[in-house]
């Protein structure tokens, strides 16, 4: 008994997949996170745009101490009537550790009107403490080590960096996931101040 021949697909039949395969490659363009704001910047978006509509306007959750790289106790209430930028990243990131630099230029620019915090769920006090001298960074750094409440009440977070930009009034102004420059920071934050 002869052997079957190999199945061919037919011209029509491998025209249908390659089309099947660009409307699929469409809606996953299409479905994905690249928000227009109205100022006209794009942003990548890594999380569900409800987990940033849920807090945007709202009054931050801002009642939470934790110890900072020195074992020194932040409550982040202190910091209201200023333009807090709280940064959740880690020292493992790559975009975390490419966004600092922009970070301590915010801090010195802008001292008087705003605080950046960084707050680390995954890094030792020492960790933190090594990787701030390295990188000159010159804002507070919290352990977030055994805070869970706090990554429950700005999240959930699929990923890191994440940005939550609260205003003078301890309003959230913007939740954002993914990578920021310094100019999308800037604008931001004058927007507030």
């Amino acid at each position: 008994m002869e052997p079957l021949p190999e199945p061919r697909l037919s011209r029509r039949a491998t025209w249908i997949a390659m089309g099947a395969v660009a409307v699929a490659l469409s809606l996953l363009w299409v479905g994905s996170d690249f928000s227009r704001y109205p100022d006209g910047e794009t942003e990548v978006r890594f999380e569900d745009e409800n987990t940033a509509t849920k807090l945007i306007g709202k009054m931050a959750p801002l009642d939470y101490t934790v110890k900072d790289m020195n074992g020194i106790d932040v409550r982040l209430s202190t910091f209201k009537g200023k333009v807090i930028v709280l940064n959740f990243w880690a020292t493992w990131c790559p975009p975390c550790k490419e966004e600092i630099p922009d970070l301590v230029a915010l801090q010195d620019l802008y001292r008087a009107d705003i605080v950046v915090l960084g707050l680390s769920f995954t890094d030792t006090p020492q960790q933190l403490r090594e990787y701030a001298a390295q990188h000159g960074i010159n804002y507070p750094v919290l352990v977030g080590s055994g805070h869970d409440e706090i990554e429950d009440a700005y999240g959930p977070m699929w990923g890191i960096p994440v940005t939550v930009i609260v205003d003078r009034n301890g309003r959230v102004a913007r939740r954002q996931s993914g990578i920021r420059s310094f100019e999308q920071f800037e604008r931001e934050i004058t927007r507030l101040r």
